[in-house]
Order: structure tokens, then C-alpha cells, then sequence
């Protein structure tokens, strides 16, 4: 059987928030999408499709897969045209014309994504594509959100306490529970797709914006691998950054924390004040202490400092909110064509 398909190129930037006028879409939506975003990883990508398409096969349903290369600068976006080819009729391919992360392609592949269920994966093979069978039983039990919980994890020391750490303090301010934020292996109800493609948030953590949106979540424990290839694209600042962007993104509470604590600097500066007065009139006026008081000045300026940036980072998003720029750019779609659609 010979299958058609298109690809569409746009003359202009377009943005995946609307949808364009030609859309080349089956009239049956399948029972599952799987959503992956690619960034230079052409060395794993072969083993990648080896291990995925087998395992979707075996689950029973109908499917699709969305791959979204977030700009990738090696030989990424061919083999996923060449994957495309093999596959059209359970692959689609969406080509970004710059690196706009990880969870801008995750959110292009929303908008794409067609399937009842939608599960994203990552393309380095950490997280085994046999192990969707387990999310979708999950959600066979009448979940709308099913996180995951890598059972093994095979990251640097650094990273592991780092990531316990962040996630106690993430969930405290924000009062969102996952256990293990850091892995994006999850799989969504259509309705949480829906709630989260109708936001218009130029920064945002996906996993964090749904589960604000599900009404029954839970979590399952998944297998963790070594990268089949190349090296992870988090640095220790892209995982600060990222955390960042999740308090502040989901949570008032880390300026409410800095307004409580101006309230108790300043009741406290004032104690201090009453204290040297009643000194001087009492035992006369202080002729030490100076290095101490350098030492005070320099911790209150500090903390001053840090407050600024934490409302700088509030403010930043706002702007970047206000400036209305479209959240990724789409060179192209590679999809199957409908027959008899133009």
C-alpha cells in the first residue's frame, strides 16, 4: 500500500498555539498518543525507534507517534524524516526552527497530539518504552494523570540529593505532589491535554500544569537506564532555572516568605535600636563592635539583594508574558495525508 503525506512549510512564523487552516488529520483518533521531544540525539535515536514501535505494537491499541526536534543541530531531524517515511501512518514529525526546550516541544506536541491518552517520553531511552503498558493501566483504573517514579535511578550524586532537595522545597511552596519531578516519563487524560492547550504561559513546568488540572492523580514505579547515547542537555544552572520557573510559576508564596521576613528584620532592627539607647543611657556609648555591625550590614544587604532578584524573577515573567511573542516557531509538519483532502 502506498502511503501520501505532506509537509507543510510556512513562509512566516507560526505558532502551534493556532492551528493552521491546511491540517492533513485522519478522521479516527487513536487510542494513544506518545509525545517525544528531540534534541541532538542522533546517536540514540535508531535505538530509540528499534524499542518503541515493537513495544506500542505489542500494547493492543491504536496509536501515534509525535516527535518534536527542538532545533536539533546533528543529524536528527533527517533520521526522524526517514523514521517518518518508514512509519507514516503511525508517525508524525514536527520540525521547530530554533531550540525553544523541552517543554515547548512537549507543548507542540499537545497541540499535534490527537490520542484519548497522551504519554510523553523522552528520547535518550532512560526510561524504558515498554514501560508505557504500565502508565495506561494506570489510567485503566479511572486516573486522569499518572506520574512516574524512577525506581532506579542512575544520575550523578549530585543530582539525586540535588532533586530530593528541590522537590521538598517545591512542594511546600507550591503544594504540588510528585515524588520525582525530574522525569517527564507520564501519560495524561484528554480532558488535563485540553486544560493544558488552553493556556497561554510563555514559561511553564508541563508535569506541575497538569497535575493542576487533574481531578484523580497518581504515580507508578517506572525502570531507569543509562543514556543509550550522548550526554544529558540539563546542567545543574538549566535544573536551578527550571526549578526557579516552577515556584515562581505556580506560587505567591516565596514573596510572601520575603514579606514576612522584611516584617521581622525591621521589628527586630527596631528592638536592636531600643536596646543601644537604654545601653547608652545606662553604661555609656559602645566603642566596639564595628566589625560586628560590618558583619550585620553585609548579611541585611545580601538578603536584600536576593529579594530583589526573587521579584525580579516575577516581574521577568510578567514582561515576557506581556510581550505576546508566539512560544516556539514550526518550520514544518510531517504528516500522513488524508485521502482524498488537497
Amino acid at each position: 500500500m502506498r502511503y501520501a503525506y505532506c509537509i507543510l512549510r510556512y513562509s512566516f512564523p507560526i505558532s502551534l498555539t493556532h492551528r493552521s487552516a491546511v491540517e492533513c488529520r485522519p478522521m479516527n483518533n487513536p487510542q494513544l498518543s506518545v509525545v517525544i521531544p528531540v534534541y541532538n540525539e542522533e546517536q540514540g535515536l535508531q535505538a530509540l525507534f528499534d524499542r518503541l514501535y515493537p513495544a506500542l505494537d505489542k500494547l493492543g491499541v491504536s496509536f501515534e507517534v509525535i516527535f518534536v526536534n527542538d532545533g536539533s543541530r546533528d543529524r536528527s531531524a533527517a533520521m526522524l524524516r526517514e523514521q517518518f517515511q518508514q512509519r507514516p501512518d503511525v508517525t508524525r514529525v514536527v520540525l521547530f526552527n530554533g531550540n525553544f526546550g523541552q517543554h515547548m516541544a512537549i507543548m507542540a506536541g499537545f497541540e499535534q497530539s490527537r490520542g484519548d491518552c497522551v504519554v510523553t517520553l523522552d528520547a535518550d531511552l532512560q526510561n524504558p518504552p515498554e514501560d508505557i503498558g504500565l502508565l495506561l493501566s494506570k489510567m485503566n483504573e479511572g486516573y486522569d494523570y499518572v506520574g512516574s517514579i524512577r525506581r532506579q535511578r542512575n544520575d550523578s550524586l549530585w543530582r539525586h540529593v540535588a532533586s530530593r532537595a528541590m522537590n521538598g522545597l517545591r512542594e511546600r511552596i507550591t503544594r504540588i505532589k510528585m515524588t520525582d519531578q525530574g522525569c517527564m516519563f507520564r501519560a495524561y487524560h484528554r480532558h488535563v491535554i485540553d486544560a493544558v492547550n488552553s493556556c497561554h504561559e510563555v514559561n511553564t513546568f508541563i508535569p506541575a500544569l497538569a497535575y493542576s488540572f487533574a481531578r484523580n492523580p497518581t504515580e507508578v514505579v517506572v525502570g531507569h537506564e543509562e543514556r543509550a547515547a550522548g550526554e544529558s542537555k540539563y546542567s545543574l544552572y538549566s535544573l536551578i532555572r527550571l526549578n526557579f520557573d516552577l515556584m515562581t510559576g505556580f506560587s505567591l508564596v516565596p514573596l510572601q516568605m520575603f514579606s514576612m521576613l522584611g516584617m521581622l528584620i525591621a521589628s527586630g532592627s527596631g528592638l536592636l535600636f531600643l536596646l543601644l539607647v537604654l545601653r547608652r543611657l545606662i553604661i555609656g556609648p559602645e566603642a566596639e563592635g564595628l566589625f560586628t555591625l560590618f558583619a550585620l550590614v553585609f548579611f541585611m544587604i545580601g538578603i536584600t539583594l536576593f529579594g530583589i532578584g526573587l521579584l525580579g524573577e516575577y516581574v521577568g515573567r510578567i514582561y515576557q508574558q506581556v510581550r505576546h511573542r508566539p512560544r516556539y516557531l514550526v518550520e514544518a509538519v510531517l504528516e500522513q495525508s488524508v485521502k482524498g483532502e488537497k
